[in-house]
């Protein structure tokens, strides 16, 4: 028996073309495609774009560096001579102003000083006293020396009678016309005469000793008296101020009635028979810089050879200072106060690869540079590593080219990225 058919079944045909289902596979398949293109293809570096009319461009060269640095010098006289009191006192008279040439021995000022002068007096006092007693002392010894004389005299006379005496009462005795008595008291007269006039010239001896180390005494303290006052006179003397060599009076501290202290300075006098110049280095150089550098200073286009001829150790507000003195010619017309540039050289030139000085520095240290694509749209950060510099370039020890170009301005507003649109300004 047939089984009838359901008349509800219907065959339901297959839709041709993209379907809702479709599209979500799809986007799947996009996204997962992107998403491993920027993972492994796409460029990732961050970027900033930069109008290239406002930045300085330079190109790396290869060329002779010259080691050395620019720096502000200062003319100054070779020699400096300060003028010291030599004796305190109260300024009376200027005769020199500031400014004057000077010949040596000139009175710039004039002192005075009452005490100086009391003691000029005193000291002549006590000279006069001690000549006095000098003079005193050797009448006195002549006095003396004719009061021994005379007694000398008296005891060689008394001598001689005793003598006589003795040699009469001698030949008596022998014939019994005299007593012993008497001839032993002739004898004894004679032998104390003669003790006598021994005993007195000992004493003259040594008197006359004495008085003449007395006198050597009073003569040494009269010399010092007399070199004593010849000191006083001469602090007397430096009341008057004078130049001590040929010059220009400089700076003169001193006023009309003002009062200096002994050894207190009061000026200066500038020797211009040559000239010298002085610098402040920074200290990042102070290892570097010597005695007997050469150095070159330019004036109306002229060269000047300069020597370093003393380097002070002193290191004061990161600087520390050097003296610097002319090989041979100086320019025309050279004044004190003058400041020139000097380029002072400190090491021997050497080829190298050099990039112009810049702002780029500030902000990289000297270990980044933006090089310039080949094609000049865009520029890359490039480590490098520089070592000397003087004021027109970096020595570059490693990292650049020749022939390569670079951003030397500037970075401050690159923040940090590592890659440079360059585009024109509108």
């Amino acid at each position: 028996m047939d089984t009838p058919k359901n008349t509800m079944d219907k065959v339901i045909p297959k839709k041709k073309g993209l379907q809702k289902k479709h599209i979500g596979y799809i986007a799947i398949g996009l996204a997962v495609v992107v998403l491993t293109y920027m993972a492994f293809f796409a460029d990732r570096t961050s970027t900033y774009k930069v109008e290239k009319d406002k930045l300085i461009i330079e190109t790396v060269t290869e060329d002779q560096f010259n080691d050395y640095i620019t720096v502000p010098g200062t003319v100054e006289p070779i020699t400096t001579i300060f003028l010291d009191a030599e004796e305190g006192g109260r300024v009376e008279e200027k005769v020199i102003e500031e400014g004057s040439m000077v010949k040596k021995g000139e009175v710039i000022l004039r002192l005075s000083n009452p005490d100086l002068y009391l003691a000029i007096m005193n000291a002549e006092s006590l000279l006069g006293e001690k000549e006095n007693i000098l003079r005193t002392t050797q009448i006195s010894m002549e006095q003396e020396r004719l009061s021994i004389k005379r007694e000398l005299v008296n005891l060689k006379y008394d001598i001689e009678r005793k003598g006589r005496n003795f040699q009469q009462n001698e030949t008596l005795i022998k014939d019994n016309l005299i007593s012993k008595e008497d001839y032993l008291r002739s004898k004894e007269d004679f032998d104390m005469a003669k003790q006598s006039r021994d005993l007195y010239m000992e004493r003259q001896k040594q008197d006359s000793i004495f008085r003449s180390v007395n006198v050597e005494t009073i003569k040494k303290d009269l010399e010092n008296m007399r070199n004593n006052l010849i000191m006083v006179r001469k602090r007397v003397e430096n009341l008057n101020v004078r130049a001590t060599v040929d010059g220009q009076l400089g700076i003169l501290n001193a006023e009309i009635g003002q009062s200096i202290q002994k050894g207190e300075n009061m000026g200066q006098i500038n020797v211009l028979t040559s000239y010298k110049v002085t610098a402040q280095i920074d200290e990042h150089y102070i290892d570097r810089v010597k005695a007997q550098l050469n150095a070159t200073l330019d004036r109306q286009n002229s060269k000047f050879d300069l020597s370093v001829r003393r380097v002070f150790p002193e290191v004061r507000n990161g600087t520390f200072k050097i003296e610097m003195i002319f090989r041979d010619s100086m320019p025309d017309n050279i004044r004190t106060g003058q400041t020139y540039y000097i380029s002072l050289q400190l090491g021997q030139p050497k080829v190298s690869v050099l990039v112009p000085i810049g702002g780029f520095f500030q902000e990289t240290g000297g270990q980044w540079i933006f090089v310039l694509d080949p094609s000049e749209s865009f520029a890359t950060k490039r480590n490098i590593s520089i070592g000397r510099k003087n004021p027109k370039y970096y020595e570059v020890l490693e990292g650049l080219k020749p022939g390569e170009k670079v951003i030397v301005s500037g970075y401050e507003t690159f923040g940090k990225n590592e890659k440079l649109i360059l585009k024109k300004s509108k």
